[in-house]
């Protein structure tokens, strides 16, 4: 990925956002496209569980919700609600692919060089940044200690949601701003998991975790030193690989650490480059390819359905009301303010740091409508809503009502800027288009004369 172009030994300024190489594009294209169909399908989760809550059949939604099963094994208590079910073990599976995403950016992606990740990177950590600083500001005075639990709320960015409105909306942006959004989105999943494996860690069982290790380093050796077999096999990763995931994830719930953890680890432990060094797929971009129709298809659906349920009227409960409940502002704000300025910010002391410049084919305009998208906190935001307050506090009822009405504000928002921004690109590549085919030239060897 081009964020950042590698022409500062020539003393020209660096290029941020340059036009990615077509095999790049390629590449990051696919994972958009799936990125969207699983966005898609998670909206409709969302919203088929907000209008069952509020119908007169709500009583039956959080009935279903709060069914409890599960064994005892291995000395941890499994007992579990159905809403805990779907943010502690579907979860894992997300996290497992966010894992897999995560360790391809790292070894030949985005954030493999220093120059091309300084950009996501830097962004990612304002984007953090200053949402929590808004919420913090804004819970401080009035709220306490009790609110102030939810800091960490606003600095999460939905992959699937934000690339869902993005493909919709922004088709014809810059490869490089799509790319930009890709790639903050997976730096920023990294930040909450972080924070979800340090925070929100109470009672630390060190048994549990020593445990967890073993069928960790089974699953690492198997999974690197017989890729061939897995790769051939896909029954092996059901058989012999989700055993260990699973013994894996009961160890790591019960050491007090959040399970989905469990799955980020594992997801690490698949090796991305082929030993015989063919330019065919990796294992772990192999393993995306099968598991990533479940996740987006089957657990992130289903916990949104769980999670984003809440009865708008009447929340008001526990002697406070919604509006004037500093954690629904403080989110709200968050999400549609403090992640633009965020982004923004750091991204522009970047620029004088470092004496870069944007690319030509790129406009600070355009980054700040990518930036409003990346105020669709959704996903991992619902679920540090829940470790921050619990399913019975009335902060987590307003939380979700605020994460999804912050969300939906930035992707308005997003949509309302960029719309006429994304058609003005798309009359200028119809343009360029036309005047290739006057030239005989295909589009893909324009572009390379471009210098890609």
């Amino acid at each position: 990925m081009q964020s950042m172009s590698n022409n500062s030994s020539s003393g020209t300024p660096k290029k941020l956002f340059s036009r990615p190489s077509y095999s790049e594009s390629l590449r990051i294209g696919d994972i958009l496209r799936k990125e969207t169909v699983g966005g898609l399908v998670l909206i409709a989760g969302a919203v088929l569980a907000l209008i069952w809550a509020n119908t007169p059949l709500k009583d039956s939604y959080f009935e279903l919700r709060d069914f409890h099963f599960g064994p005892t094994i291995f000395g941890v208590d499994l007992n579990l609600s159905l809403g805990h079910w779907a943010a502690d073990a579907l979860l894992a599976v997300f996290f497992f692919l966010t894992g897999l995403e995560l360790k391809k950016e790292f070894v030949i992606g985005d954030l493999h060089n220093i120059k091309t990740a300084l950009v996501p990177v830097t962004a990612a950590f304002g984007g953090v940044l200053v949402p929590a600083l808004i919420f913090v500001a804004i819970n401080a005075p009035t709220g306490g200690a009790e609110t102030l639990k939810g800091w960490a709320i606003p600095t999460a960015t939905d992959i699937a949601f934000a690339v869902a409105v993005l493909a919709v909306i922004g088709s014809a942006l810059p490869a490089a701003l799509r790319i930009f959004l890709l790639t903050l989105a997976v730096v920023d999943d990294l930040i909450a998991i972080v924070i979800i494996a340090v925070v929100f860690t109470e009672d630390l069982q060190l048994g549990y975790l020593a445990l967890a290790l073993i069928p960790i380093a089974l699953f690492f050796c198997l999974a690197r030193f017989f890729p061939k077999f897995f790769e051939k096999h896909a029954w092996a990763a059901w058989v012999i690989l989700l055993p260990l995931g699973i013994i894996t994830w009961i160890m790591v719930f019960g050491s007090g650490i959040h399970s989905t953890i469990a799955g980020v680890v594992l997801g690490f432990c698949v090796p991305v480059r082929r030993k015989d060094g063919l330019p065919k797929k990796g294992l772990a971009e192999q393993f995306e390819h099968r598991f990533r129709p479940l996740s987006s298809g089957f657990c992130i659906p289903v916990f949104a359905f769980f999670a984003a349920g809440v009865t708008v009227i009447n929340t008001g409960s526990s002697g406070s009301t919604l509006f004037t409940d500093p954690v629904f502002w403080g989110i709200v704000l968050g999400l549609i303010c403090g992640k633009p300025i965020g982004i923004m910010a750091s991204t522009w002391v970047l620029t004088k740091f470092t004496k870069a410049e944007l690319d030509p084919d790129t406009k600070w305009s355009d980054l700040f409508g990518v930036t409003l998208l990346a105020g669709i906190g959704f996903t991992v935001s619902l679920l540090v809503s829940e470790l921050s307050f619990g399913l019975e506090s009335a902060h987590y009822e307003h939380a979700k009502v605020a994460i999804l009405a912050g969300s939906l504000g930035a992707a308005v928002l997003g949509a309302l800027w960029l719309v006429p921004r994304n058609r003005r690109y798309r009359e200028l590549a119809l343009r360029e288009s036309m005047d290739a085919n006057k030239d005989g030239i295909p589009d893909v060897y324009q572009q390379d004369e471009k210098g890609n």
